[in-house]
């Protein structure tokens, strides 16, 4: 039985979104396989029209948009945004509420609905490149001659941290010297595509110690 008590015995997963969702499709096809033992019973966007909405529908997903307008860009207001984010989102009884590309920083009024139960995907090493176009900075530091690998991070988001919750499982990524920017991507998202749904196995498997709240 999954942690909302209901009676599939699948781990309820929301996914949270912003753009093509290639992500979300990793975990949707583990799902299908049976590989993971979760459903994700709903598809949340900040952005309408985007690509990984309609790969929900395909699924047979219910897919949502939550847009920003309407909420002003002011500290209140983004807290206004995520309490009425985190209303929806807890309407599925959510065991995980996992971030595939989800580009907005998120506040306490919603990771404070959801302690310890939140998961990030960042493109980056443990430490490194926080924040956006993660792969793009990596890409170049590479080509300054400052670093030679970049990296995948699964972690956990308990606050304001820009992607540097308890890190769940990393994975190194190389930078061959010929590599074009698009190589780079594609490499990356080769890892995020199996590292992302094999964490959140561990997860629901228990194998990985979740720290506590507070």
């Amino acid at each position: 039985m999954s942690a909302s008590g209901l009676s599939d015995p699948r781990a309820r997963l929301v996914v949270l979104i912003s753009g093509s969702g290639s992500n979300l499709q990793a975990i949707l096809d583990a799902c299908a396989a049976g590989v993971l033992p979760a459903q994700v019973v709903a598809v949340v966007s900040n952005k309408e029209g985007v690509l990984g909405l309609a790969r929900a529908r395909a699924a047979g997903v219910p897919a949502l948009v939550l847009p920003p307008a309407g909420f002003k860009a002011q500290a209140g207001d983004r807290c206004a945004y995520d309490a009425a984010l985190a209303n929806l989102v807890a309407d599925f009884a959510p065991d995980w509420v996992v971030l595939a590309g989800w580009m907005r920083l998120l506040t306490m009024p919603f990771l404070g609905r959801f302690p310890g139960r939140v998961v990030n995907l960042h493109p980056a090493q443990p430490g490194a490149f926080p924040g956006v176009h993660a792969i793009e900075r990596a890409y170049r530091a590479c080509q300054a001659g400052e670093i030679s690998e970049t990296g995948v991070m699964v972690h956990l988001v308990p606050d304001e941290g820009v992607d540097d919750g308890p890190v769940l499982a990393w994975e190194r990524v190389p930078i061959q010297p010929d590599d074009t920017l698009d190589d780079l991507v594609a490499r990356v998202h080769a890892v995020e595509h199996r590292l992302l749904p094999e964490v959140l196995r561990w997860l629901i498997a228990g194998e990985i110690q979740v720290p506590l709240a507070g």
